[in-house]
Formats: C-alpha cells, structure tokens, sequence
C-alpha cells in the first residue's frame, strides 16, 4: 500500500487569491482536470497558457492537479509515460505552443509505441488574427497545431469555447484510457482560456464519461481457443504487454500452469509473468535467445497475450519455413494501426483471434481449458551476472543484485545491452519495460515519472540507462530534487553511442574497409563527461566515476541509502562497451 503521507511530493503553496465571484475559461478548464481526478501536471511553463497556469496556482491551488515544472518539454511527456507505467492513471502534460510541441514529440512517439496514454494540453495563440501581439503571437500561432503530432496521437481536439473545452476533456481522457491506449493532444486558444465568464458551464459529473469496461470475448473464440490449447502437445505462451495489477499477473500465471505451458517474455516490455517460474522458458531478450526460439519452432499451439512483434518471433523461430503452429492472437492493437507508423510490425498469421485485452481473456480461457499433467520442471536458466574486471555490464549486475538483496525494487528502465538473464522479475512492479519508441533521452524522465507514482510505496526506483540517454534528458534529475522524488538512476557509461559503433564496425566490413575506424563520430570523449558531477549541480548525489568491480556493490549500495532517505543518486558506472542483451 502506497502511505499518502510519505506520498506526497514538494508542494509550491501559493499565496491564497482574495474572494472573487469572476470566473475565467481557464477556471473551468483547470476544475475539470480535477474532476477527472488528475494528480499532476507535468509542464514547461510557456505565455501561450498562462490563462490556464494562473488557475492552476491561483484558482486550484495549485493542488490536484499538482505542477511539475520540467526544464525541457521532452522531459514532462516522458515523466507523465513513467508515471502511468507505475500506476496506470493518466497523469496530463503542459506544452507551449508549437515550439514545446515540437521539443516533445519525440517521447508523444515513445508513449504511442509503448502503447501509453497521457493527457497533453498545448495551447495557441489567439486564432483570432485581430488579437495577436506582434512577432510572438504569430510565431507561436498554427494553423492545425495538432498536426506536428497527428500521426502518433489517438485524438485532437482544438475547442472553441470554454464548454466545448470541458468536453474536449472528457472526451480526450475517455478516448486515452480505451485500450488500445495511446496519448491526446487538446490545443487550447489563448482567448478560450482567458475569456471572463458571465455563466460558466457546469462541470458534469465525470463518473458518466468514465472509459467502457473492457471488451470481453466472444464465447466462441474462448471456445475455440480452449480446445486448441486443451488437445495441444507442446502449447507455448507468448506473454506480452499486460497491466501491471497483481490479480492479472496471477491469473497468467494459473493459466500456464494449468496447461503446463512453456512461457516466453521480453525485456522491450514490462513484466507481465515470474522470470524464475520453471515454466519460464529462457531469459527475456530484445531478440529470441537461442533457448526461446526452440522453445516456440517446437510448439504446436502458441498463444499470444499481446505480443509485441508477433510475426517478428514467429520468423526468428521458423524461418522461411511455414509457421505449423497453430496461433491464438489476444490482442485488439489493431484498432490503433494507421498508416504513417509501421510500429504494427509484419502481419502475422491467426488462427483463433480475439480483439480484446488479454486480462479479459485469461480468467476465461483458465475456466475453459483442461488441465494437463504437472511434466516441466525449472527453473530453465539461472542467473548470468557474474564478478567482472574492468567492469562490464556482468558485473555491474553481479554488484546490483547484491545490493539490492531482498529488498523491493522497480527497474524503471534498462539499457540496451541489458541480458535478461541478470535478474528475475518476480511481481509486475518489478520491471517496467523500454521506452517504446526508442527515444534516446526518454530514461531519466520515465525512471522520475515511475517514481512519483511509487512514491511511499516502499518500493526503490533504480533506472539504468546509456549514457548518450542520460546526457540527453539529465535535466530531469532537476525535477526529482525539487519535488523530493526518491530515485536511483545508474548510468552504464561506455562512452560511446555504442549501438551506432557496432552498425558502423558492420557496414565497415561489409564494404572492406577498416572497422578499426567505426568509433569515429561515436565516442564520447576528450573531454570526458563528469556525469556525476551533472548531477551534484542539480542538487542530487553523484557518484562515481565507478572504475571498478570492487567499488561498484558498495556505490550501489550508498545510492539505495541515499534513496530510502528521501534523495536523488545518480551513479556514473564506467562500463566496457558490449551487449549481452541479445
């Protein structure tokens, strides 16, 4: 349980506003952000809504929601997709004009491909030309705002009135949390937000707008599903995304282990079931691990909860040969696949689909199915992370799973390179999947925006995360101090952006030429980078350059302290370059 005392975060108290009966459309607007039970709003401030930050201060309080002033627009879209990874509640996002737009598409795209919704607010200026200030107003004024993020948004709005922006609201939240679940973007005039009312509009009860039950499958589909998988010799599950309620994960878990099936997960993703299950098959990968796709090419049911990339995994597996399993698909993502994004991935094939959520097709398919006899027995892998000198990303995990020990932790984020081999995951709180869109930057953000939400809940943020994606969005550790949000980030520093090093050292030997040559326009070094000193000049604790595998328990272990008494850590963890993720 999550302690609402220890929950609570820095809170900027205004200064109270004297009694007034004026009401202004930002008023309005900024009420209805806290009908919709909105905690925060994660923001750069900009002039295009400062109707509606004043009533955030001055009209609410500045309290539900909450502000959460960012030093860069990428930074609070990334906050609010870590926020809803932790918690599953819509966090909104503040975002001026087209230029904080355009700083924030990048994670808008991350929070669509990790399949996240969040309630983006940007603002214009005044539509009507007659009431533009010179240069700035025009500058920062579109003609289709929402066009600079139409293609990876699930809906816009830009309303033009007050009452027209409650239901734009409404409507953009409801729309938000329907899975398939993907961010909004509401654009609102400078006019709407600060026109005086004479009779505001009411706020209707929001309870009538809530998003719909999740769609249930058709008893035929669990029909025919349940007897494919009851008849099956070698089923294997392929579990993908699911929330992260520990009822669901245990209902994951009875239907493998009903059915004696092999599980297969992957690190893009949350956990979604126990990595040291011994029906788990093989460590989570970026990539099938040899182990996985042996596991799935002997298979002759598959079922797919969700699975990102499902005809990727079935081509790793099978080949060019035909796929012979039979597939059950338990996925409605196609309701939100267009046509400027390929993040659909290949069209894989189906035998049995339902268009739904999985965690309302499990408890069905448990009920359904025939139990099979207890054969399979694990665990299939044990732990890789080992002792390493110089250190390497073995050791890093060697050294954090020491330090770490019983105690609860969320991995709010990974590195590339990361195996999944180096740590079990064993409640879906343990580990919160990539970014989605990969969006080098976007770690320091969702590792903050997952530890706002656990915030007092008793467990410990650790985000590890490369350092070209450190460097890019390090000005959120700025946030994390001034709030008082507790977390951990780790950075496995190569000094490299090492995953276009090795496409380069590839492409070299192709063509025969030096791959001697690859770490050119690469590396980051002379100067070097005195990352944990970055993070002491945002007030957090930096640490490090750790060098090696002797000092790195005990570093990782001064920052889980540094966390459980409230700060902000940050390590710098030299690491040699290398994958073992794969």
């Amino acid at each position: 349980m999550t302690d609402p005392i220890k929950n609570a975060i820095k809170h900027e108290t205004p200064t109270p506003s004297a009694a007034s009966d004026a009401v202004y459309g930002s008023d309005v607007i900024a009420g209805t952000l806290r009908a919709l039970d909105i905690e925060y709003i994660a923001l750069n401030p900009g002039a295009s809504y400062r109707g509606l930050h004043d009533s955030l201060v001055n009209y609410l309080g500045n309290k539900k929601p909450q502000m959460v002033l960012c030093l860069h627009d990428e930074n609070a879209a990334s906050i609010a997709q870590g926020y809803w990874k932790a918690s599953n509640k819509l966090m909104a996002v503040g975002l001026h004009s087209n230029v904080g737009l355009m700083h924030a598409s990048m994670p808008i795209f991350n929070a669509w491909c990790d399949r996240t919704p969040m309630l983006i607010l940007g603002a214009t200026g005044p539509w009507d030309a007659a009431k533009r200030r010179p240069w700035i107003d025009w500058i920062h004024t579109c003609s289709d705002q929402a066009a600079l993020v139409r293609n990876f948004t699930k809906w816009d709005n830009q309303p033009g009135s007050t009452a027209a922006a409650v239901e734009a609201l409404l409507r953009g939240a409801q729309i938000a949390e329907t899975a398939p679940r993907a961010p909004v973007y509401i654009n609102l005039d400078v006019t709407t937000q600060e026109e005086k009312l004479e009779n505001p509009p009411v706020i209707p009860d929001v309870r009538r707008f809530a998003p719909p039950p999740p769609v249930q499958p058709a008893a035929s589909e669990i029909e025919a599903a349940a007897k494919l998988l009851s008849t099956a010799k070698n089923p294997v599950l392929l579990c993908g995304r699911g929330s992260r309620r520990l009822d669901h994960w245990n209902a994951r878990v009875a239907l493998a282990e009903k059915l004696d099936m092999r599980v297969i997960t992957q690190i893009k993703l949350a956990a979604s079931f126990p990595t040291d299950h011994r029906l788990h098959a093989a460590p989570p990968a970026n990539r099938l691990v040899p182990a996985a796709k042996k596991t799935l090419a002997e298979a002759d049911v598959i079922l797919a909860l969700d699975w990102l990339d499902l005809a990727g995994a079935l081509k790793q597996a099978f080949g060019d040969k035909p796929v012979t399993a039979k597939i059950i698909n338990v996925s409605c993502d196609t309701h939100l696949h267009r046509g400027w994004s390929m993040d659909y991935q290949a069209l894989p094939p189906v035998d049995v689909w339902m268009n739904c959520e999985p965690d309302a097709a499990v408890p069905l398919l448990t009920a359904a199915v025939t139990a099979r006899p207890r054969k399979i027995e694990g665990p299939a892998y044990a732990l890789a992370g080992a002792p390493s000198e110089p250190l390497a990303l073995k050791g890093l995990a060697y050294a954090l799973n020491a330090a770490v020990d019983k105690q609860n932790v969320t991995y709010t984020h990974l590195p590339l390179g990361w195996s999944g081999a180096y740590t079990h995951f064993r409640h879906p709180l343990d580990y919160l999947g990539f970014d989605g869109g990969g969006g080098v930057g976007a770690g320091p953000g969702l590792t903050i925006g997952a530890a706002l939400a656990l915030k007092g809940s008793g467990r410990i943020p650790i985000g590890l995360m490369g350092d070209g994606n450190f460097l890019m969005g390090n000005t959120a550790v700025w946030t994390a101090v001034h709030y008082q949000i507790p977390c951990l980030m780790i950075i496995c520093n190569n000094r490299s952006f090492f995953n276009d090093e090795r496409h380069q050292g590839h492409v070299a030997e192709y063509r025969g030429r030096p791959s001697e040559n690859a770490w050119i326009g690469q590396k980051i070094i002379d100067p070097d980078i005195d990352i944990a000193a970055m993070a002491r000049a945002q007030g957090a604790e930096g640490i490090g350059p750790v060098t090696k595998m002797a000092d790195m328990q005990p570093a990782i272990e001064r920052g889980i302290a540094i966390v459980k008494a409230g700060g902000v850590c940050v390590i710098d963890a030299r690491v040699l370059p290398g994958y073992d993720g794969e």
